[in-house]
């Protein structure tokens, strides 16, 4: 019999390449995970891993497994959670993923609100940027992830949501950030986003950044990158500096101090359709639905409206 522990183990292994590398991604040790994979492949009849000098991978057999264990575990979790809450042994856990801006704005108002109101319901939260976050969604690695994209840009293939339930929060628009001594700060009327063509570029994240360059393509010019940063408190410290300008999330700016910087409403207009998004096992279980409820009312009291679609 094929024990959902063990397949556990095996993504480890089949995400890290190695038993040691899996055993502290599990905070376990390596004869444990060793141990593991032997009792998974005499189960399954047929080897799984090929171990080569430098790293394993996956036989046919384990490809296959690794690509149904998401489901497998998925479903199995649902299951658990909603016997324990009809039960009443335990109101449930939820594990929260997030992008930054999200997990400083909307997390803390919607983990707050839930464990005012269900007390006993375990939370956990770990932070990734999309796609990787939508990633550990379909391996099981959280029940609920926090997700953006961007309206102004075409969804690659890989990056739909179609097989997942998808909650809207919030549309973000995003805004110049420049130094306060800058000739667009306290601009009443939007600039056109060609109107910074000149100026050195302050960038986020790798996904942001592409679209950062997209955006100013489109408008007629490459921006002058000098440095780029994922964490939003530098980026507003660079720009306070004068070092450069960047555009940044209306939410990023919720949680940061913006002294010494102005921001400017640009055109295009450039937003992010920020989601909540949940497998379809999971959204039956009973914490992970009251969590999604506190998600939208905490987006709400951002002062956005939920999109429509």
């Amino acid at each position: 019999m094929i024990e959902a522990r063990h397949l556990r183990v095996l993504r480890a292994v089949a995400r890290t390449g190695s038993f040691s590398a899996a055993a502290r991604d599990l905070g376990c040790t390596q004869p444990a995970v060793s141990q593991q994979m032997k009792a998974l492949e005499q189960s399954a009849g047929t080897p799984l891993l090929v171990r080569g000098p430098r790293e394993m991978r996956l036989t046919q057999a384990g490809e296959a497994l690794v690509r149904h264990a998401a489901g497998i575990i998925a479903g199995l979790t649902a299951a658990e959670e909603e016997v324990a809450a009809i039960a009443g042994l335990r109101a449930g856990r939820v594990r929260l993923g997030s992008f930054p801006s999200g997990s400083s704005t909307l997390v803390p108002a919607a983990v707050a609100d839930m464990r005012a109101h269900h007390p006993g319901t375990k939370i956990s939260l770990v932070e990734a940027e999309p796609p990787r976050s939508v990633e550990m969604l379909r391996a099981g690695d959280c029940d609920i992830t926090l997700a953006f994209r961007y309206v102004d840009l075409p969804t690659p293939s890989e990056e739909s949501w179609e097989d997942l339930v998808v909650r809207p929060l919030l549309t973000d628009r995003l805004v110049g950030v420049v130094p306060t001594a800058h000739r667009l700060a306290g601009r009443d009327e939007p600039a056109p986003i060609g109107e910074l063509s000149d100026e050195e570029w302050i960038a986020g994240c790798p996904r942001c950044r592409r679209h950062l360059v997209e955006v100013c393509e489109r408008a007629g010019f490459s921006p002058r990158i000098d440095f780029a940063t994922d964490d939003y408190p530098a980026v507003v410290g660079l720009v306070a500096a004068g070092l450069g300008v960047a555009v940044l999330p209306q939410l990023a700016l919720e949680a940061v101090r913006s002294t010494g910087v102005a921001t400017v409403e640009l055109l295009p207009a450039v937003e992010r359709e920020i989601v909540a998004l949940t497998l379809p096992d999971l959204a039956h279980v009973p914490a992970v639905d009251m969590m999604l409820g506190r998600l939208a009312r905490a987006a709400l009291r951002l002062g956005s409206r939920p999109d429509a679609a």
